[in-house]
């Protein structure tokens, strides 16, 4: 079992195949199981990197609130990517692997070949009943845990779409849910997910990431619509794509689909035809 010490902790990752990097991070809801449609897909041309954050067993889930952050995630991810030796990678991510990895981007430009959010920013707008939901989540968990409240959690209405899509692989994500740290995720949502700024109060640091990215979204993913729209109007190299009849985890609903998009932005990246304006 792979694990590295970084950033004073240890956190759980897997390598596959060769090539240049490519990195996945996961959302609040997943793990590094999250990206397996596309590990399998891309490793036969790129080294995927999939790890779980801080807060996700195997990974170390610390006690305290203070070790959890958006920019101490960032750190985890940077002092990973050089334990592993990288210089420079593709990053993405999803919902707040996402953010993570925008936000790393925007830190380590040097690092960040291109940028794939997906399902990204969400609290951006709306977030006089955003916080308020994801409070009353950390009190369930608080009271009932994760087992008593995976299942609810899978049925908010941007994870329907899975279901109906994926029944069983929407069950499996139940299941895994179900087993994950009631105390890190506690943390995440208090710490990291509703203290993040706002994709709106980056639009300086947006205008001035001139590096390729591609963000994708689901068209039912209510809360991660507009700041999708924030991101593509300031990243000069940003270009967007909308899933139809779809919601927040497009990598898992429409692996094909999705895989093949990924898959033309980076081969467009790597012709030097992607346009930065």
């Amino acid at each position: 079992m792979p694990r590295a010490m970084v950033n004073g902790i240890n956190l759980y990752y897997e390598v596959t195949g060769d090539g240049f990097p490519l990195v996945f991070s996961h959302e609040f809801a997943g793990t590094c199981k999250s990206w397996e449609p596309q590990v399998r897909f891309f490793s036969r041309r790129y080294q995927v990197i999939t790890y779980n954050q801080r807060g996700f067993p195997p990974s170390d889930v610390p006690q305290k609130a203070s070790d959890y952050s958006q920019d101490i995630l960032i750190e985890d991810l940077y002092q990973l990517l050089r334990h592993l030796g990288i210089k420079q990678a593709y990053v993405g991510g999803c919902s707040m692997g996402g953010n993570v990895a925008l936000n790393f981007g925007i830190a380590h430009p040097e690092m960040t070949k291109a940028l794939i959010m997906i399902a990204s920013g969400a609290g951006t707008t709306g977030r006089d009943t955003f916080v308020p939901s994801l409070e009353d989540l950390a009190q369930q968990l608080e009271a009932r845990g994760w087992k008593a409240t995976a299942e609810q959690y899978a049925q908010g209405p941007s994870r329907l779409q899975y279901k109906r899509k994926d029944p069983r692989g929407w069950q499996e994500f139940v299941n895994e849910l179900a087993a994950h740290s009631n105390e890190g995720s506690i943390h995440l949502i208090r710490e990291v997910i509703i203290k993040r700024p706002p994709v709106s109060e980056l639009e300086a640091k947006l205008k001035q990431l001139k590096i390729p990215a591609l963000i994708m979204i689901g068209d039912e993913d209510e809360w991660c619509i507009d700041p999708a729209l924030i991101m593509k109007k300031h990243m000069p190299g940003a270009g967007l794509l909308v899933f139809p009849q779809s919601g927040h985890v497009i990598n898992l609903e429409e692996p094909d689909i999705f895989n093949r998009a990924l898959l033309d932005f980076l081969t467009t990246v790597e012709s030097g035809k992607w346009v930065i304006r």
